[in-house]
């Protein structure tokens, strides 16, 4: 779960971590009162979306652009700043070229920098270890310098059985040329990133840039905080901090029902039980020459209900032409549960879009005659190979026109376009 820069300097702010002093804006107008209340006379007005690059971005419809990251000088200038960005499409090199839209601006405290640092508490992945990272050129490009010069990152990796270490810090900061009060400072940062990477179960905690003053001050200028979904659960603070407006179409909904559900820019539905499994699945129809229109792990369950859902999910996605179901009985999950759920869905609204099943493992059979009994329009593969190129012939094959909204007809809401029954085409 990702969350806003300025939700993460509050974090911060909890850890002792130091940041300027801002406020967070819906409007221009709120923008100009929280530069006011902050005094001073430069600002920064900054545009808050999931995604790095903001500085060197672009809004779509504007002629003239200066990022999402803007300097102000006065507060009639906070003001048109805050006005260019909010309702605005920003496009960076994270957010694809679909960039996303601004729905809320940061105003901080604008402050010289004389120096700027790189820190990062991490999971290294081949390591499976925590990982702080520094560097002494932080900024804006910092993947890029890394990529040229990687002897320029420097690591520290953490045991868990010693955690943190304060003298493995000092001499990482020694060696990036800082020593006396900044040196102390830098290692008292990473130490309080560390407590709350640990404490809050996050996956990385960023600080780029780390600014020093010319008066020898430390300052998280940007902040990026991301948090480990399958322990939110131990969170509800943390949990409470989503932006769901940030979350593409699907995803809230399958949150909300305890599945893993990524969507994607396809338009081939796909389930799956087991992350592996799934990932599996969603690399077979690529390499058939399909496009997945997202990534659902249907979790360990006997609860028919919840994978009904995922199914309905899938066949409510505007971009659906085809929908591959490949399950593997196994453990707690039957494929026999999964054959009762479809047919849930099918008696409730039925099913018009072609689906493609795989059935393996535990009551693979049974679950297959239980589906043809059923009468569900559905085609059985022998294996996930045979599975994949079906379903992308039948993608190739389908107008989007003849699907049924099954978004309203199945939850009685109505679609994002505000029109219940037929989707537009997408």
């Amino acid at each position: 779960m990702k969350i806003h820069e300025f939700r993460a300097k509050q974090l911060f702010e909890r850890y002792s971590i130091p940041v300027p002093a801002g406020g967070v804006a819906s409007t221009a107008a709120q923008a100009v009162e929280i530069a006011k209340g902050l005094g001073g006379d430069k600002w920064v007005v900054k545009a808050q979306i999931h995604a790095g690059g903001r500085h060197a971005g672009h809004f779509s419809e504007q002629a003239h652009n200066g990022g999402g990251v803007r300097f102000a000088a006065s507060v009639d200038e906070v003001d048109r700043r805050a006005a260019e960005m909010l309702g605005q499409v920003l496009v960076t090199e994270q957010t694809g070229p679909s960039g996303e839209e601004v729905g809320q601006v940061y105003v901080e405290q604008a402050c010289e920098v004389e120096h700027n640092l790189y820190l990062a508490v991490l999971v290294d992945r081949k390591l499976s270890r925590v990982t702080l990272m520094a560097s002494a050129q932080g900024g804006e490009h910092i993947e890029s310098i890394a990529s040229r010069s990687p002897e320029s990152v420097s690591k520290i990796v953490i045991d868990p059985l010693l955690g943190w270490q304060s003298e493995a810090m000092q001499k990482l900061v020694s060696a990036l040329g800082f020593n006396g009060k900044i040196l102390d400072d830098i290692v008292r940062i990473g130490a309080s990133m560390y407590d709350m990477f640990i404490e809050l179960d996050a996956s990385l905690i960023e600080i780029n840039p780390l600014a020093i003053t010319p008066q020898g001050e430390l300052l998280a200028l940007d902040a990026t905080v991301t948090f480990d979904d399958n322990a939110l659960y131990r969170h509800a603070d943390i949990r409470s901090l989503r932006d769901q407006g940030e979350l593409q179409w699907g995803e809230l909904d399958a949150t909300l029902h305890g599945l893993n559900y990524v969507k994607l820019n396809g338009n081939i539905g796909c389930m799956a039980n087991g992350a592996g499994l799934a990932m599996a699945t969603v690399d077979v129809i690529k390499v058939s020459g399909g496009e997945p229109a997202n990534f659902l792990d249907v979790p360990p369950s006997v609860e028919v209900e919840r994978i009904k859902y995922a199914f309905e999910l899938l066949l409510s996605d505007p971009h659906m032409k085809a929908v591959l179901v490949n399950i593997f009985g196994g453990g707690i999950m039957r494929c026999d549960t999964v054959a009762d759920a479809m047919i849930l869905a099918h008696q409730q609204a039925p099913i018009t879009a072609p689906v493609i099943v795989r059935f393996a493992g535990v009551n693979a059979q049974f679950a297959t005659d239980r589906v043809k009994g059923a009468g569900l329009p559905v085609t059985f593969a022998e294996n996930l190979a045979d599975a994949a190129q079906r379903v992308v012939e039948a993608a190739r094959e389908v107008s989007p026109a003849v699907r049924r909204n099954w978004w309203a007809r199945v939850t009685g809401r109505v679609d994002r376009d505000g029109d219940e029954g037929e989707r537009k085409d997408s």
